[in-house]
């Protein structure tokens, strides 16, 4: 199977630091490059982290606050100057339409991406993609936002041994149907991801993180701001783990912390998530979705 991984660009809230970058978050899905939030420097973060603009397909903006889009404009040309020869769909909140039309054309560039854009509005919407579906469910912050979540469909996982016990072997394992197909195969979940940021706790960011392999989600906050947190619409480390506890999520990204917290407090983020395995994310790292589910 093809790679599955997050590469983490950016990990920083509303300010930068030497330490944290802007987001930026590209999701390896197989063969598709799907990137969310694009801030500032995305580019740059993207050469470091050896990944380029033409396995991009497709650009998802949470909302139009500078953190999560400034780096649209560079993104958008370099796709024009690299030649991507293949559509690149772009998912955004319909509110902000304006600022994704400033945004792509921020300044004149060479080369003419072709951009398949999906303003997304209301209750939200479901988008087919390659193998994939792409949810965009609003959230709760200060200005329109929407969260996502990647899903494969469910398929089955053929066992060998019963394969060899009925003596199907080559093309023929591709003609099975049936109650044949059903003994030699086990359910096999498909593999879901969620990205969930800027956003008070709502009904929609546990729909976006039910059940999910991996969950990419703010904890720009520690316990000391709290009210804080709930007054500029942001989660806690500690409501994330309890979002993930309560989803049944498999693997726990924090990110997007506060500028006022140095690298001393980045062990009070996991001890507040609260959450076995939870990953602190720093700018470059590569997390990689866990082994598929199959049950037997």
């Amino acid at each position: 199977m093809s790679t599955r991984e997050l590469i983490v660009l950016g990990t920083a809230g509303a300010v930068p630091t030497r330490r944290r970058n802007h987001n930026g978050y590209l999701l390896r899905w197989g063969g598709q490059g799907i990137l969310f939030d694009p801030g500032e420097g995305t580019q740059r973060q993207m050469a470091h982290a050896g990944a380029s603009a033409t396995e991009l397909h497709w650009v998802c903006v949470t909302h139009f606050h500078g953190d999560h889009a400034l780096g649209v404009p560079g993104i958008v040309q370099r796709l024009g100057r690299d030649g991507v020869p293949h559509d690149v769909h772009a998912v955004f909140p319909a509110e902000g339409a304006e600022y994704w039309e400033r945004l792509k054309f921020a300044t004149s560039y060479y080369g003419s991406p072709t951009l398949v854009e999906h303003p997304v509005s209301g209750p939200g919407e479901t988008l087919q993609g390659d193998g994939f579906t792409l949810t965009a469910l609003p959230l709760d912050h200060s200005i329109p936002t929407y969260g996502y979540r990647i899903a494969e469909p469910d398929g089955r996982t053929f066992l060998p041994e019963r394969l060899r016990a009925h003596g199907i072997s080559g093309a023929a394992v591709r003609e099975l149907s049936g109650a044949l197909l059903e003994e030699c195969t086990v359910p096999r979940p498909g593999q879901k991801v969620a990205f969930v940021m800027d956003t008070r706790l709502c009904d929609n960011v546990f729909a976006l993180a039910e059940g999910v392999d991996m969950l990419i989600i703010e904890s720009t906050f520690l316990d000391s701001e709290t009210d804080q947190a709930a007054e500029r619409g942001h989660l806690t480390a500690r409501q994330a783990g309890e979002v993930a506890r309560a989803c049944g999520v498999r693997t726990l990204v924090l990110t997007h912390f506060s500028e006022r917290y140095a690298e001393a407090d980045d062990p009070l983020f996991l001890e507040q998530a609260d959450f076995p395995g939870a990953v602190l994310a720093h700018d470059l790292d590569r997390v990689p979705l866990p082994p598929r589910r199959v049950a037997r």
